[in-house]
């Protein structure tokens, strides 16, 4: 700006210059030849100053074009300065947003080693009170080992007492048999000599018939007692349950199966993926017994009679549980396989399990040392069995949606009913007055009454709302059979049919989840009850 100032007023002088030349040259032209002279000098002195003036302009307008190239130059850098100085404020600004982020996760990654810092602190106070129960369990275990070898000892003692007692009663009783020989000998040589003693009276003349014959009173037959304390009084009325009496929070993890006592006492139990069974006091819904299967071990099947226990489940064994003392009595072990059924015998002195190994074991436990009397093979696993009145024929529900019968006594398959549903067979049940009917549940959301005599159902039970979804749901008949109920495993809704038309006879609700485990109590003093 500096410089096109100067250039323009050094034209502004040079045309000042040019206009006294012009002036000077017009006067000259009109003077007197003296003044000639004059003028000729006052041009020259013009015309040297107009070319100093020239010289010193276009000096001045290369030193503009020069100034101006360099202004345009140092626009241009500016230029490129300002797009590199936008790049790196926008390098910056990701630099500034990744520190943050950084800062951010900083931040989070330390609020995460402090918490991970509390749970190892806490992780060391529970392994520190782990150990201490440890310690303790150690102690409790060791003093209860010590019991149990006090125990033995006194077994022992008893056992020798009992052999020494058994063999001085075997002893008495030798005696007291010759003693009875001897004394029948005496008899009938007595009689034989009263026999010739009437013949020589007779022979006399005296008359024989003077004696008397002792009449010897022969006491009736009382009848005999029913030796099936599961069978249903017939003069007791069924009566179809209509709303929940007792709602228990029984266990801490899904309840599998549920079980009436088989003698009518007031008694249920149930059995859960928690390791336990528990029994239950149907009158007031309280806990009277806590059984432990094991600390993993998801009980998938028991049963309960006359103060006999027992729950199998998923580490293949099945324990059996004194219910007054309830401790346990036998650990049966034999299958290779989780145990999927188990049911007592009539007289609780078998059991028998069903095991996804596709077996079933019959198990002698009426002693002090358990014993596998028979084993039944067959080709599907059995999801449930049943025994009849006399104890001597069991029913298996398998797999593939058949139906098996046995010979408990010897082992062998009596009867076989294939294709009875179309998906697994879940539960059966002998009918509770007529062991010629055969109740089943299946995975085809049916129930079916099945004639043994003929080997098909005679009555099919469905509804809109029923649904099977367990390989261990149940189905059961009311303790006099006319009623069929079970419970839906979609909505948990329980489900009543007549037996005899497999209509519908009630809808019951108050379970918020599906129903897997369904019982229909006999009755005792609480009355009759459906669990």
């Amino acid at each position: 700006d500096a410089l096109q100032a100067k250039c323009d007023e050094l034209e502004r002088d040079l045309l000042v210059q040019r206009g006294i030349g012009n002036d000077a040259h017009g006067v000259g032209g009109g003077s007197s030849a003296l003044e000639g002279r004059g003028g000729t000098m006052t041009r020259s002195s013009t015309l040297k100053n107009e070319t100093r003036l020239h010289e010193k302009l276009e000096k001045l307008q290369e030193e503009l074009n020069q100034k101006l190239k360099l202004h345009c130059e140092d626009q241009a850098s500016a230029l490129e300065l300002a797009k590199d100085l936008a790049s790196n404020k926008d390098i910056i600004k990701g630099h500034e947003e990744t520190i943050k982020k950084l800062n951010e996760e900083r931040d989070r990654k330390d609020r995460a080693m402090e918490h991970l810092t509390n749970e190892l602190t806490d992780a060391k106070s529970r392994t520190k009170l782990a150990e201490q129960q440890y310690v303790g369990l150690k102690n409790t275990i060791r003093v209860l080992q010590e019991e149990n070898d006090s125990i033995k000892k006194e077994n022992r003692l008893l056992e020798t007492r009992l052999v020494s007692d058994k063999e001085n009663m075997v002893g008495e009783m030798n005696k007291l048999s010759e003693m009875c020989e001897r004394l029948k000998k005496e008899v009938d040589m007595l009689r034989s000599l009263k026999s010739e003693e009437e013949k020589r009276t007779s022979w006399f003349g005296l008359s024989s018939t003077t004696s008397t014959k002792a009449s010897i009173p022969i006491p009736e037959k009382s009848p005999p007692e029913n030796s099936n304390s599961r069978k249903f009084d017939p003069k007791i009325s069924v009566v179809v349950p209509t709303k929940p009496r007792q709602k228990i929070t029984a266990h801490t993890s899904e309840a599998s199966c549920v079980r009436y006592d088989g003698t009518g006492a007031d008694l249920v139990a149930t059995g859960s993926a928690d390791s336990t069974v528990k029994v239950w006091d149907t009158a007031t819904g309280a806990l009277r017994a806590t059984l432990r299967g094991g600390s993993s071990n998801a009980i998938l099947s028991c049963d309960i009679s006359n103060g006999v226990l027992v729950g199998g489940g998923s580490d293949k064994t099945c324990r059996v549980w004194n219910l007054r003392t309830q401790r346990m009595v036998h650990h049966l072990v034999g299958h290779a396989h989780k145990i999927t059924c188990v049911r007592l015998f009539d007289n609780e002195k078998k059991v028998i399990t069903g095991s996804a190994d596709r077996s079933l074991l019959v198990w002698d436990i009426s002693r002090q040392t358990y014993r596998q009397t028979a084993t039944l093979r067959h080709s599907s696993t059995a999801n449930g069995v049943d025994v009849g009145m006399d104890s001597s024929i069991a029913v298996t529900g398998h797999l593939d949606g058949g139906i098996r019968f046995w010979d408990v006594r010897t082992g062998n398959r009596t009867a076989d009913i294939s294709g009875l549903h179309q998906g697994a067979v879940t539960s059966v049940q002998f009918h509770p007055t007529d062991t010629s009917k055969v109740l089943t549940n299946g995975m085809d959301s049916c129930i079916k009454l099945v004639d043994i005599r003929t080997a098909s159902p005679i009555q099919t039970f469905r509804d809109e709302l029923f649904q099977t979804s367990y390989a261990w749901s149940s189905a059961a008949f009311s303790p006099d059979g006319a009623y069929v109920a079970s419970g839906s495993s979609s909505n948990g809704v329980i489900l009543v049919w007549e037996a005899s038309t497999g209509k519908t006879k009630a809808r019951l609700e108050g379970h918020e989840t599906g129903v897997c485990g369904f019982a229909w109590g006999r009755g005792g003093t609480s009355g009759q009850q459906v669990a």
